[in-house]
């Protein structure tokens, strides 16, 4: 790569003043800077496009061996499954042959009692406690409470 210090970019600087001139060196200076930075945004374009390649690649090969995994486990899985059904087969027609047998019938449920009274309201409170400690238990409509409250005439 070029090693351009802060003493190589001053010289270039002077030496484009020279030769462009300072009323279009400005206008210069922009089109360059676009131009390095369309060539920036195409190198970037690049790599992240080799990177996507790359993760591709290594998908497709991450999928294939995951199929085959998948194939392995259904031919064990279908297998397991033949065996069982062989001995579930040899197990059912060894008890059906059997003279007097009789299939297992579950016993039905047994009701049992869930040992709560569901009539008998309970108060967090007792009703003594809260009519020694003066606590509301009843609430007043808005004409009861101005009934009770208000103040009685004299005269």
């Amino acid at each position: 790569m070029i090693d351009l210090g802060i003493s190589k970019i001053a010289l270039i600087g002077v030496v484009a003043l020279i030769v462009i001139g300072p009323e279009k060196l400005p206008r210069v200076a922009r089109t360059l800077g676009n131009l390095f930075g369309k060539a920036q945004r195409y190198i970037s374009d690049v790599k992240a496009e080799v990177n996507r390649t790359m993760d591709l690649d290594e998908l497709k090969k991450m999928k294939e061996s995951m199929e085959g995994a998948a194939k392995d486990l259904e031919g064990s899985v279908q297998s397991s499954a033949v065996d069982f059904e062989k001995q579930w087969a040899e197990t059912t027609a060894s008890i059906t042959s059997e003279p007097n047998h009789t299939p297992w019938v579950p016993p039905p449920p047994v009701y049992k009692h869930p040992g709560k009274k569901f009539r008998l309201k309970q108060a967090a409170v007792p009703q003594w406690y809260k009519a020694r400690a003066g606590v509301r238990t009843k609430t007043l409509s808005g004409a009861a409470r101005v009934a009770r409250y208000r103040p009685t005439r004299l005269g």
